[in-house]
C-alpha cells in the first residue's frame, strides 16, 4: 500500500514537472514576442519617426478557389507605427476577381479577418514581411469584437 502511494506521488510530482516546464518554455517565448514588438516601437519613438507614416507590411499568397492554383489570391497588410492601417485582399478566380479592404486600428482588426488576413496582419506587425506563409508560426495578439473598436 505504501509502494503505491509513493509512486502515485512520483507520477503526480512528474506530471506536475513536466507541465511547469511547458509553461515555462511558452511564457518565454511570449515574453520574447513582446519585447520584440517593444524594441520595434521604441525604435520608432527613438527616431522621432513619424508614427502615422506606413512602416509595416506582409503579404501572404493562397489558393482561395478550388478552381484556381498558384497561389494567385493573396492578402496584404499595411500598418503605421500605432498600429493603424489596412488589410487588403484579392480572391482570383478564372471569370472574376473581389477585392477586399478591412481596416486595422491599433493592430486589431474592425472586421472579422480570414486565417489568411489574419496571418497577414501578425506578420506585419511582428516585422516578418514582406512575405509570409500560412505554415511560418507567428503568434495571436487576441481579438477584439466589433462593438469595443467603434468609436
Amino acid at each position: 500500500m505504501l509502494i503505491a502511494v509513493a509512486v502515485a506521488g512520483l507520477v503526480a510530482g512528474v506530471a506536475g514537472l513536466s507541465i511547469a516546464v511547458v509553461a515555462h518554455n511558452r511564457v518565454n517565448q511570449v515574453v520574447e514576442e513582446c519585447s520584440e514588438i517593444l524594441r520595434r516601437q521604441l525604435q520608432v519613438a527613438g527616431n522621432g519617426a513619424d508614427n502615422q507614416a506606413l512602416r509595416d507590411l506582409a503579404v501572404v499568397h493562397y489558393d482561395a478557389l478550388k478552381e484556381m492554383s498558384g497561389h494567385r489570391s493573396f492578402s496584404l497588410a499595411v500598418l503605421n507605427a500605432n498600429g493603424d492601417g489596412v488589410v487588403v485582399s484579392s480572391i482570383i478566380g478564372r471569370t472574376e476577381t473581389r477585392t477586399y479592404a478591412k481596416a486595422v486600428r491599433e493592430g486589431h482588426p474592425i472586421e472579422t479577418l480570414s486565417p489568411e488576413e489574419n496571418q497577414a496582419l501578425r506578420a506585419a506587425r511582428l516585422g516578418k514581411g514582406p512575405v509570409v506563409s500560412m505554415d511560418d508560426p507567428l503568434p495571436d495578439f487576441g481579438h477584439r469584437t466589433t462593438s469595443s473598436t467603434a468609436s
